[in-house]
């Protein structure tokens, strides 16, 4: 069983354009993601799958590998699926399929997903949660939570707050309950990567907009390992700040 690295990166973005090319402290977001992927040593192989040629050229300067995928797929577990089809990657083993706009991410934390693979072979999809310390967190839309069953599967994950915390006011849930978030990084076995492809949308998806329910709903059970911190996601201009001023303080 041998582990992939795979990180989709797509040019065009909403809220900000031509995202993987944006520059933290003098290096590109992609280098960067690239950079502490290749940190952990039980990967394989690493590659960003992309559709823009201008991010192929910027990995290719910093010599790393890239494959051009198609600019039809809408979500990047489509293009993780095309480029695990171009590297020949066999079906039993993983796929990890890891966010492009986290220019911090910790391979401890890729480690840490593998070793769920390790200690149960038969695991077939497999993520990353960490605890809720914040309000603010806590009740932002944008930051999925996710609930566990007595055995660290996933049961349902939600932009709601779950669960509910009966007869208590807002303000005191982070008290009363303990919250997890979602980390946005994802492992599959190539043979359940093309199953789940191929899935078409459920009801539980398009009410939420999180593809991983689809899987859920369809019957695949989602393993879960937790971590510490969840690092800095970039997806606004004040979060390209804060990671700048991240970088530069931390002189990375």
């Amino acid at each position: 069983m041998n582990f992939f690295g795979i990180i989709p990166s797509r040019y065009a973005s909403t809220r900000l354009p031509g995202k993987p090319l944006l520059i933290i402290n003098k290096k590109s977001m992609i280098e960067r993601v690239y950079t502490q992927v290749a940190k952990c040593v039980l990967l394989k192989e690493i590659c960003v799958a992309t559709d823009d040629h201008k991010i192929i050229l910027e990995v290719l300067k910093f010599n790393g590998n890239a494959i051009l995928t198609s600019e039809s797929h809408t979500t990047g577990t489509e293009r993780c699926l095309e480029t695990a089809e171009k590297l020949s990657i066999s079906n039993q083993d993983i796929v990890i399929n890891i966010q492009g706009d986290e220019p911090f991410i910790d391979p401890a934390n890729i480690e840490k997903l593998i070793s769920i693979f390790k200690k149960n072979p038969d695991v077939k999809i497999a993520t990353l949660v960490c605890k809720i310390k914040k309000e603010d967190e806590l009740f932002n839309p944008n930051c999925p939570k996710v609930i566990l069953d007595n055995s660290g599967k996933a049961v349902y994950f939600s932009r709601n707050t779950i669960p509910f915390v009966r007869d208590f006011p807002e303000e005191n849930w982070i008290t009363k309950n303990t919250f997890y978030k979602h980390i946005g990084i994802y492992a599959y076995r190539k043979d359940v990567l093309n199953s789940i492809v191929n899935l078409p949308q459920s009801t539980w998806e398009k009410a939420e907009s999180l593809e991983q329910l689809r899987w859920l709903q369809n019957g695949f059970e989602i393993f879960v390992a937790e971590v510490e911190e969840s690092g800095i996601s970039v997806d606004t201009e004040a979060d390209l700040i804060k990671a700048n001023d991240f970088a530069v303080k931390n002189q990375l």
